[in-house]
């Protein structure tokens, strides 16, 4: 492994459920056909050459400035993610937010989005609303085809919402709202128009979560030859295609091997086996949930040495309690220490009714979509709460003004992740492009690996 991850200077590093943010496969898989595919040793093999040509890694200045939190909300500062338990119940003048989700079809049916957002919102007005605001939540349910969206946009325009927010909506209905002159913040793009659209998403998607993992690859592991694994569905294609532009842009050169939605023991073996056949510098694993566990026991059976690269999927305490330490030499993108904060605490007690657990049991690395739904909305109420601190009015015209066009000390909730709407001129929807990089250690635990708490996406954008 090298040590040439040149490190940015960011504030405010909070080692909280960071792994939230790179799920994407998790749709992926999830919006593919349920069918088994084809067994590895079937699979075709696709390669690349690679380009010698070095990259410029040199990330850009991203040190935010000097901030004075407000009188009584703090607006700016390590504690306006956490003041929430310390403010009253909401009393300003009512706020209507509208949410579009995708539910009820197979393969696509995400309640927990929505569960998480309206919990979300139950505790904010307990607890200072949005800015001080009492939010009453108007839901709708699309069903994964562009009539429904487009019915959903119509419903919630006319129900007079402020803002609308988009937990997973695979068309959304942007001219609409745009001719309502209602803005959209979204979790994140899933399809190609999302990332030019007439919105803001707090995430990057697959774009900038494979980006960053060419950038781990890279200037990390110093890797010249990737070997990948991954299913063989729409979504994982998908995925797959964003990661091997990145890498072409990398200049480092890939091999990969397709597999079944669901493998047999074998089948993983299979897998790993022809992806290292030529002794690549690393593996990435694109699988998810049962992926995970296959892949890594497969890799431990066969006594491969390559490290791997992965997403915060396979980090999951589900993953690890079935793998134990057959998962050393694996590492996440998206996924960090997690540590005792105010913010874990605020995390554990909106999702344990959506989980149906104890608060204490709520485990942040495990939370899927429902998760990004809480980032999602935590991250208006502290937009909003600076905007009120800061003597503003606070609408959804407003949040989405300070979201687009806010200085260079805006992070979504928990306080890890810078948002720079449009830092790539591509992408002008998407406002977060920093990932850490975790591993797995002895005894089960996955730690952030250090200089990758936050590795830039930018470089390698596809």
């Amino acid at each position: 492994m090298g040590d040439s991850m040149t490190r940015s200077t960011i504030r405010r590093r909070r080692p909280l459920a960071v792994g939230l943010l790179a799920v994407l496969g998790l749709v992926g898989a999830a919006c593919s056909s349920d069918d088994d595919s084809a067994p590895a040793e079937t699979a075709p093999t696709e390669t690349a050459p690679a380009d010698t040509t070095p990259a410029d890694t040199t990330p850009a200045d991203t040190t935010p400035g000097d901030t004075t939190p407000g009188d009584t909300t703090p607006a700016t500062g390590d504690d306006e993610f956490s003041v929430f338990p310390s403010l009253p119940p909401a009393t300003g003048e009512p706020m209507t937010v509208g949410l579009v989700n995708t539910e009820g079809t197979p393969g696509l049916d995400f309640p927990d989005i929505r569960l998480a957002v309206s919990e979300a919102f139950d505790y904010l007005n307990e607890h200072g609303g949005v800015g001080g605001r009492p939010v009453t939540l108007e839901t709708c349910t699309a069903n994964g085809s562009p009539e429904t969206s487009q019915a959903c946009a119509q419903e919630l325009t006319g129900k007079g919402v402020e803002l609308v927010l988009v937990g997973l909506d695979l068309f959304p209905d942007y001219a609409t709202y745009t001719a309502a002159g209602v803005p959209v913040i979204g979790m994140l793009p899933i399809l190609p128009g999302d990332y030019s659209a007439d919105a803001l998403f707090i995430t990057g998607g697959n774009a900038t979560t494979t980006s960053a993992m060419a950038a781990v690859a890279k200037d990390y592991f110093q890797a010249a030859t990737v070997g990948i694994v991954s299913a063989d569905n729409a979504g994982a294609n998908g995925t797959l295609a964003s990661l091997t532009a990145s890498l072409d842009k990398a200049g480092i050169a890939w091999t990969s091997v397709k597999g079944g939605d669901n493998e047999t023991d074998a089948g993983y073996q299979g897998l790993m086996r022809e992806a290292a056949a030529d002794n690549p510098d690393l593996l990435v694993s694109l699988y998810s949930d049962a992926g995970c566990i296959g892949t890594i026991r497969g890799r431990a059976s066969l006594g491969i040495e390559i490290p791997v690269l992965t997403t915060s999927l396979c980090s999951s305490a589900d993953v690890l309690e079935q793998v134990g330490d057959d998962a050393l030499g694996w590492n996440f993108v998206g996924a960090s220490t997690q540590e005792d904060t105010p913010e874990l605490a605020i995390l554990q007690e909106i999702m344990a009714p959506v989980l149906d657990v104890e608060p204490e049991e709520v485990d942040s690395t495990a939370l899927g979509l429902g998760g990004l739904g809480l980032v999602m909305t935590m991250t208006v109420a502290v937009l909003a709460n600076r905007i009120a601190a800061d003597g503003g009015e606070v609408t959804g015209a407003s949040i989405y003004e300070l979201l687009e066009n806010g200085d260079d000390d805006l992070y979504s909730w928990p306080g890890t992740t810078p948002l720079d709407c449009g830092a790539a001129p591509a992408y002008p929807a998407v406002c977060a492009f920093e990932f850490p990089a975790s591993e797995y250690i002895e005894g089960g635990e996955v730690v952030t690996i250090p200089g990758l708490e936050a590795v830039s996406a930018l470089e390698y954008l596809p």
